[in-house]
């Protein structure tokens, strides 16, 4: 992922009803969701809601499909492990790392204490 693409969807990510629009999205998996449900279970109107998915698609963090006479949302995938991978790349000073990071909380906690009078 290219630095410019990722602070779209950093930024896109950064206001409260994205982000809830969006781990909605997440939690609803490849099928997807209605808009109308989307509003429903994240408590926002219609008219602000479109707003909020037009700037998640813009970002390559959401897509529509038209099934019948409702347009389902899902999200990208792709773009989300994308970034994931953008703000993790060379993560513990380019070291795997254990899980959830282990390797690294170990190594902040080591500089911590050799720096820590």
């Amino acid at each position: 992922m290219e630095t410019k693409a990722a602070l779209l969807a950093l930024a896109a990510l950064s206001q409260d009803s994205r982000l809830r629009v969006f781990r909605t999205l997440v939690q609803a998996g490849p099928e997807g969701l209605a808009a109308g449900r989307i509003a429903e279970l994240t408590g926002i109107a219609p008219s602000s809601l479109s707003f909020h998915l037009k700037e998640l698609a813009h970002a390559d963090l959401a897509e529509s499909r038209q099934a019948g006479r409702f347009v389902i949302y899902t999200a990208r995938f792709a773009t989300m492990n994308e970034l994931i991978g953008y703000l993790t790349d060379n993560c513990c000073g380019g070291n795997p790392c254990g899980p959830v990071g282990a390797h690294c909380a170990t190594s902040v906690q080591s500089t911590l204490e050799d720096i820590t009078p």
